[in-house]
């Protein structure tokens, strides 16, 4: 069977984990894969992988996104490859460790790479989207970025910054035939807990995912035309309610008087 070719999908964070799992199935869905990651030789051996089972053209970027120099390289191909039709934003890191305790510049590497990294590339991507007719960005949340106090205040503030900033894309392209995901994930069984818990193995097994569900969950959840996808969540009305609650509120936002409550003379 002959599959449609698709273009090519640039995924950040692609050497392990959630990123070589969307390599594997991107790539069996059709597109070509351009593979960014800091580990040059990890990125090999997933490329490699992913040609051998499906065909398709797989490049690979050995690039560090909190490098400014490394980041502008990425951008630059976003802009000039008019092959890309998807851009998935998953590169990123988090931590468990308290305001108090941790070190203020692993914090701001964390913002680097996890706000203004994501931020950039896809400014990098939209416009070449738009011009060519379409495409789609998936960004990568996390549950912390409406929890936030299950872990570190600064890593759950760059998830809820990569939340936000999915819910204005997905206003303001909402007529130049872009799709916008933002996939709100919760422990998933990764590398990612090396550095935020100290292993995987440190957390309750109960609320672990197998980062291959959460994968194929989110994909399922980008083909239902879903704009957020909690692979967890037993029921969407959930969040229909979460996000109805959040618009309720906004007509009293901002006004010309106080409210009552405050008693001002």
């Amino acid at each position: 069977m002959t599959i449609e070719h698709k273009g090519t999908a640039l995924i950040t964070g692609a050497s392990t984990g959630i990123g070589a799992i969307y390599a594997d199935r991107l790539a069996k869905r059709g597109y070509d894969l351009i593979l960014v990651a800091r580990n040059k030789e990890r990125l090999d051996a997933v490329a490699a992988r992913v040609t051998s089972e499906t065909g398709r053209s797989v490049k690979t970027v050995a690039a560090d996104l909190s490098s400014k120099a490394d980041l502008a390289r990425v951008e630059d191909i976003l802009r000039s490859d008019a092959s890309i039709t998807v851009l998935v934003n998953n590169a990123g890191f988090g931590g468990s460790t308290p305001l108090l305790a941790s070190n203020i510049e692993t914090m701001e590497d964390m913002i680097d790479l996890n706000v203004v990294a994501l931020m950039r590339l896809t400014y990098a991507a939209v416009p070449g989207l738009v011009a060519r007719g379409g495409g789609t960005i998936v960004n990568i949340a996390s549950i912390a970025a409406v929890a936030p106090e299950i872990l570190n205040g600064v890593y759950g503030g760059s998830k809820a910054f990569v939340l936000v900033f999915s819910q204005s894309l997905k206003h303001e392209l909402a007529d130049k035939n872009i799709r916008v995901q933002v996939v709100v994930p919760g422990a998933t069984a990764t590398e990612f807990w090396d550095i935020a818990a100290g292993g995987v193995q440190n957390l309750p097994q109960e609320i672990v995912m197998p980062a291959e569900d959460m994968v194929d969950a989110a994909l399922a959840g980008l083909d239902q035309g879903e704009f957020v996808t909690v692979p967890s969540l037993p029921d969407d009305a959930q969040w229909d309610a979460f996000e109805s609650a959040r618009q309720a509120l906004k007509p009293y936002l901002s006004r010309t008087k106080p409210a009552p409550r405050y008693q001002l003379a």
